[in-house]
């Protein structure tokens, strides 16, 4: 192992940055507005402002801002687990026997597991700012909920959160651990709300999608006085918090001279994937560098490979403001993959416009194949992975191979966003033989496209 660079490269606690970079302040071509479903008209923060917090909503609406500072409180939380270390897998590149240099941000040493925690202490802190009771939302595999719960009885705030129910089964253990928070944790579909019984009524049996779960939680925010919703993926605002992740693993390679050639994000709402890529794509924007960018998605869920650009609901029930997308439909629920942070029917508005304007490109990988990918990183490297991260470390090492055929020192960067010691269901079954690939046939996905809701082109 060569001695140049080390292992892990950590910035200094004085490093940890002091703002968020928006995104958007660089994009010629902005995201398109989030419309209002009843009047089809872009939303106001009057409009918004009864779902989500007041600030929040600010964040949400500016594309102008450049940086925004990160409050004192939110960098002082930041320090229990920030600065996130960047790793170069040296034993990785080893067993690949592969030229290319291979580093990780790894964003899961924290009680939460995930990247997660950076988005939900803000919102948390927001929502408490605004003298809120407390907040409801969604989550997939547990990672948000779980961020979200930490962050909530750290400011005292109540959180109830809606699990899609093939997690909420599969992921007990994540579950518990939002209960140790003190979260209220409901699988989803569920009969506590009238959008969960009416999906129920129309797919009885159904495993659940965070589509479903988001309309359950908006519900229940809407409909209880000091109370607002709040999402761990998807929305501008998130992927605002989020960049903390890019412009750290920016700044720890700045150090060592260090610049990659590809990037590469797991990619089922877009929080992990914008936040990493941020600062490195502000910068091709910009026309200062040249990155090649790579969003990695199941192939069960497979938004921005067989997806549509279109505006479309946020949530299954139909009651959120509508994005401009990549999307499978709203009324799409996916297989019951383990990857569950990765099933969301759509896509960051701000990614998918990148996507659409050649920015950046994307894969899809079969869950088996993902898993056999984790399972060569945990047994090189030592960290046992989450699903969702997986896809990243499957691509990362597709294009360390790529390398090994041509002779290429390509230098590439990918984000672990979390690990995956409370997704050992998943493993037992991909080691015991009995795990499944499922991909959406063409006729499945015009179903969805079905749903697709009329909205004249501006």
């Amino acid at each position: 192992m060569s001695n140049e660079i080390p292992y892990k490269i950590y910035l200094e606690e004085s490093e940890i940055p002091t703002s968020w970079y928006n995104l958007r302040s660089d994009m010629k071509n902005k995201p398109a507005p989030l419309l209002n479903p009843g009047t089809g008209q872009p939303l106001t923060l009057e409009e918004l402002s009864p779902i989500f917090c007041e600030e929040l909503c600010k964040q949400e609406l500016d594309n102008d801002t450049k940086f925004i500072p990160i409050p004192d409180e939110i960098i002082s939380f930041y320090k229990m687990y920030r600065p996130a270390p960047l790793v170069r897998a040296y034993f990785l590149e080893k067993a690949l026997g592969t030229p290319a240099k291979i580093y990780y941000k790894f964003e899961g040493n924290n009680t939460s597991g995930s990247h997660k925690l950076n988005s939900a202490i803000a919102q948390a802190y927001y929502a408490k700012k605004q003298g809120l009771k407390g907040v409801t939302t969604e989550t997939g595999a547990g990672q948000w909920g779980t961020a979200l719960s930490m962050a909530c009885v750290y400011f005292g705030l109540d959180c109830k959160v809606y699990m899609v129910k093939i997690s909420y089964e599969q992921k007990p253990f994540r579950r518990e651990v939002m209960r140790v928070y003190g979260a209220d944790v409901t699988p989803s579909p569920s009969d506590t709300t009238n959008i969960g019984r009416k999906i129920l009524e129309e797919f009885p049996g159904t495993t659940g999608s965070l589509g479903c779960a988001i309309s359950e939680a908006v519900e229940v925010a809407t409909q209880n006085e000091g109370y607002r919703y709040v999402l761990g993926s998807v929305l501008n605002q998130v992927l605002l918090h989020q960049s903390i992740i890019g412009l750290e693993a920016k700044a720890a390679m700045d150090k060592y001279d260090i610049k990659p050639d590809i990037i590469i994000g797991c990619a089922g709402g877009g929080s992990n994937l914008g936040g990493l890529i941020a600062p490195f794509m502000g910068e091709k924007l910009r026309g200062e560098a040249d990155y090649d960018i790579v969003a990695v998605e199941p192939a069960s869920c497979p938004s921005f490979t067989r997806g549509k650009f279109a505006y479309d609901f946020c949530d299954t029930g139909m009651i959120c403001p509508l994005a401009k997308m990549y999307t499978l439909g709203s009324s799409f629920i996916p297989s019951s993959n383990h990857a569950g942070g990765l099933r969301f029917h759509g896509m960051s508005s701000t990614l998918s416009q990148l996507y659409h304007d050649g920015y950046m490109r994307a894969v899809s990988a079969k869950q088996t194949d993902v898993f056999e990918a984790a399972e060569l990183f945990a047994r090189s490297e030592g960290t046992l992975p989450a699903p969702e991260s997986a896809h990243a470390i499957k691509a990362a090492i597709d294009e360390a191979l790529k390398c090994k055929e041509t002779g290429e020192e390509k230098t590439i960067l990918f984000g672990l966003t979390g690990t995956g010691y409370f997704d050992l269901k998943g493993y037992q079954q991909f080691n015991d033989g009995n795990m499944t690939d499922y991909i959406p046939t063409d006729e499945e996905l015009e179903k969805g496209f079905a749903s697709l809701p009329q909205v004249p082109e501006a």
